[in-house]
């Protein structure tokens, strides 16, 4: 996990309710999950191995940080929409025959705990929770087969859309990268610590305590494998990219009548192995 340390982002790894502070061992380590993926594939392993030997002055618990996004070096935010088959139907659409495919900014992120903004011009802030694929691996013409040995690890996105933005264009792009409309967090865990792509964990969104999503990353169109394979066709996925998976039903839009969040809300999404990402509601001053 990425976190703040007195005003300086620092690198941590947690164990149980326990968090080593990387940087404090090393100075020079990065600061950002993107760029410790960079540094090679054995990296994450080399760091899991310096919580043996670490000093007690290097552990923290880890309630006690303020979280950041996993990663703001970020290469390519590569969104896929529509990927639910019963998101796709509410939405009043066919089941996609190829990804909906569209681009976040790394302007768009906020971490675990920070508010989400509703911006000046629009009331109509939409929840969307997703799982997120980090890239560990570059490749172009990936094979489905070879796809998931390109993937380094997971996290949990919040796809906060400003919907009339949204759909003011046939391309969402404006809607879906107002400045801190992308939750994103708590932090990241490597793919060996779950089922292949991520599959058959039970993902939520619930808005006040009040359950709006639910479904299973198995229920995706394209699940990851496929994405990586798909996307690779046309351009090279590399190091740090993401790929943020889509969104099941239940979205505030197509509700009777429409649920917007709004400034003092608690929005959490949570994918089963993943954590809880949890963020207020804000409105932009």
């Amino acid at each position: 996990m990425v976190f703040d340390n007195a005003g300086k982002k620092s690198l941590g790894l947690r164990v149980g309710d326990r968090l080593l502070d990387l940087t404090q061992l090393e100075p020079n380590q990065p600061a950002d999950v993107a760029d410790v993926l960079r540094q090679g594939p054995n990296e994450l392993d080399r760091l899991a191995g310096l919580a043996g030997g670490a000093p007690k002055n290097a552990w923290r618990p880890a309630g006690d940080v303020a979280l950041l996004p996993p990663t703001m070096r970020v290469g390519k935010i590569i969104c896929l929409g529509l990927n639910y088959i019963d998101h796709a139907a509410e939405a009043g659409l066919q089941k996609p025959d190829y990804p909906v495919v569209f681009l976040r900014a790394a302007t768009s992120l906020v971490g675990h705990g920070h508010p989400m903004m509703r911006p000046r011009c629009s009331d109509k802030l939409d929840y969307e929770g997703e799982l997120v694929a980090f890239i560990g691996k570059t490749g172009r013409h990936i094979t489905r087969d070879e796809a998931l040995s390109h993937i380094a690890g997971y996290s949990v996105f919040n796809d906060g859309s400003i919907r009339d933005y949204q759909t003011r264009t046939p391309q969402w792009t404006v809607g879906k990268n107002f400045d801190g409309t992308g939750g994103f967090g708590p932090e990241f865990v490597s793919a060996d610590e779950l089922p292949p792509g991520a599959k058959g964990l039970t993902i939520q969104t619930r808005l006040n305590g009040h359950l709006v999503q639910d479904a299973k990353t198995d229920d995706m169109v394209f699940d990851v494998a496929e994405t990586v394979a798909l996307l690779s066709e046309c351009m090279t996925l590399e190091v740090g990219d993401l790929l943020v998976m889509g969104t099941p039903s239940g979205i505030g839009a197509v509700r009777k009548p429409p649920l917007w969040m709004k400034p003092g809300d608690i929005c959490e999404v949570s994918i089963e192995r993943l954590g809880v990402l949890r963020n207020p509601i804000a409105q932009e001053a």
